[in-house]
């Protein structure tokens, strides 16, 4: 009985040395290599063997206005994922794609909405406003141009959890140049800056720093979704008082957005060797 229980201990033993060796390689294709960290949203080759580069790009600052609501780029907006050779075919696994950084909304939920008795019946504190800019499709990265489909989540308590400015099926297509813009009017032109270029010798890491991109002949469709909770249990539709608080739909000619980006770009076998 002894010599019995010894060896099903053992073969349990090699069981999980087995298992555990199996999985040993597909932990290390996930996961990059000491001092690539950042691009840990790039896919591996196991995920996406035509990857050919990985990318980390992060909007550090700008602003973005559609109608008459501008919002102020304060907090970092990160972009994560790899590209395929000649920098097409973007994609991202659970760690990559853009961050939900929530920038504030001046006015907050009043400005949005005008109407002025929330205040008196929530308090300021709770109207506060926030905007988080999500992928609605797939971008086109590139040194000079960068195509970015996008919808903008309005988040409030108050407002439910699905009140939006754009949509996967009807994106806000964002065309960031860093070279001058040829908008309809009344927008007039505006010009970006092309960023610096560095190589990291020692990483392989180009760093893309300073770049200047922009676009003011957009189009901003209206808001859909949004939808006022008033005592937590009594839903009020209000995407027509958002839209004509805020001038939504917005034709391309009327809307601008500036966006500060750095980017690093690395080679994939350099992110998962």
């Amino acid at each position: 009985m002894k010599l019995k229980r010894v060896a099903r201990a053992t073969g349990l033993v090699f069981a999980v040395s087995l298992m555990m060796a199996l999985m040993a390689p597909l932990a290390q294709a996930t996961t990059p290599a000491p001092g690539y960290e950042k691009f840990a949203g790039c896919p591996s080759p196991s995920e996406n063997p035509a990857i050919a580069g990985c990318v980390y790009s992060v909007v550090t600052g700008g602003h973005f206005q559609m109608g008459n609501k501008d919002v102020p780029i304060t907090n970092p907006m990160p972009l994560s994922g790899g590209v395929e050779e000649g920098l097409v075919g973007f994609s991202y696994n659970s760690q990559g794609g853009l961050k939900p950084v929530k920038q504030k909304v001046p006015g907050g939920v009043v400005g949005l909405t005008g109407l002025t008795w929330l205040l008196e019946l929530l308090g300021s504190d709770a109207l506060t406003l926030y905007a988080v800019t999500e992928l609605a499709g797939q971008p086109q990265l590139g040194v000079t141009q960068i195509n970015l489909p996008v919808k903008v989540h309005l988040i409030n308590s108050v407002l439910g959890g699905k009140c939006y400015v754009g949509s996967n099926s009807s994106p806000i297509n964002l065309h960031l140049t860093t070279e001058t813009t040829s908008p309809p009017p009344p927008n007039l032109p505006i010009s970006g800056k092309i960023p610096a270029f560095s190589l990291n010798e020692e990483t392989g890491i180009i760093s893309l720093k300073g770049g200047k991109y922009v676009d003011n002949s957009f189009a901003a469709p209206g808001a859909s979704g949004c939808v006022l909770t008033l005592f937590g249990f009594i839903p009020i539709s209000i995407n027509g008082l958002v839209n004509s608080q805020s001038g939504l739909p917005a034709a391309a000619g009327t809307n601008e957005t500036i966006q500060n980006i750095d980017t690093d770009l690395v080679e994939s076998p350099l992110v998962y060797p």
